[in-house]
């Protein structure tokens, strides 16, 4: 049975949020335990989540952010909040459940029986038996903006921004996170950019060998997401940048992407612990 604590970033999901989805599924008998980032919502959202939390404390905790400050910084704070807790597998999961649920206990499963691995991603891949229901423009933008972040990243990989990810809880991947991000439409892209970087300035085997990419049986596109046409064109700018800080030859990344001798022991401290601070 893994240890495993799954971040929720949510802002204004109040309405939307299917909080007797995540209730049955704890209720099922999940080990996986749950870490919503209120991203400083102005709706009710922050009540939703503290009901949540005080009706089963075991599988749910509610972090607060102080103000609203996007996606990836709520991700990156409930990740090393979760690294906190000694935990086995991180990861992050959509608040609007695009990806069901009952996909994590597949994506743990694949880090528990394969070492060597030290991510999984979600891919929506339209096949035969597989429902992927992804509104059409959404679906041609998305494989656009795909195709150019393999192709910056040299990685092929097919689906870089689906909200399904988790991680092996270690050093290496605390430090992906360790520092804030540059971007935020598109940290998932920053997020495998520090892991080829770190890879290969420590002279480690290619990233490809370590992440995997599983094909989703469900992923449903849910009306409200706060992603629109504008942000496809802003992203381009920000894959140029991700693209000069880490990928160009002699890109130096970020000041300490990657562990040092000696980060075992600070792997896991929140970004609001002192430790935490001075790391990110």
């Amino acid at each position: 049975m893994c240890n495993c604590i799954v971040v929720v970033p949510c802002y204004n999901e109040a309405a939307r949020l299917k909080v007797d989805v995540f209730r049955e599924f704890a209720a099922r008998g999940h080990p996986q335990r749950f870490l919503f980032v209120d991203d400083g919502s102005t709706d009710d959202t922050r009540s939703v989540l503290e009901t949540l939390r005080d009706g089963d404390p075991e599988h749910f905790e509610v972090h607060n952010l102080p103000r609203n400050m996007g996606k990836a910084e709520a991700v990156r704070q409930g990740i090393l909040r979760a690294l906190a807790r000694q935990v086995e597998l991180v990861g992050f999961w959509d608040a609007d459940l695009a990806t069901p649920l009952e996909a994590i206990p597949e994506f743990c499963d694949l880090l528990t029986r394969n070492p060597q691995l030290q991510m999984v991603i979600g891919a929506r891949v339209k096949l035969l038996g597989r429902t992927i229901d992804r509104r059409v423009l959404r679906h041609y933008l998305g494989r656009v903006f795909a195709t150019a972040a393999s192709l910056v990243l040299r990685l092929p990989v097919y689906d870089t921004q689906c909200g399904a990810k988790l991680f092996r809880a270690c050093p290496e991947v605390h430090a992906l996170f360790r520092q804030p991000f540059r971007t935020n439409w598109i940290f998932d892209v920053e997020l495998l950019a520090r892991f080829i970087h770190g890879r290969k300035t420590g002279g480690m085997e290619p990233a490809e060998r370590s992440i995997y990419e599983l094909p989703l049986t469900e992923w449903r596109d849910v009306t409200g997401s706060k992603v629109r046409v504008r942000d496809f064109f802003k992203s381009f700018f920000e894959l140029a940048r991700i693209c000069w800080v880490y990928l160009r030859p002699g890109a130096a990344g970020t000041r300490r992407v990657w562990p040092r001798a000696g980060d075992n022991a600070a792997a896991g401290q929140p970004a609001d612990s002192p430790r935490g601070r001075r790391a990110a």
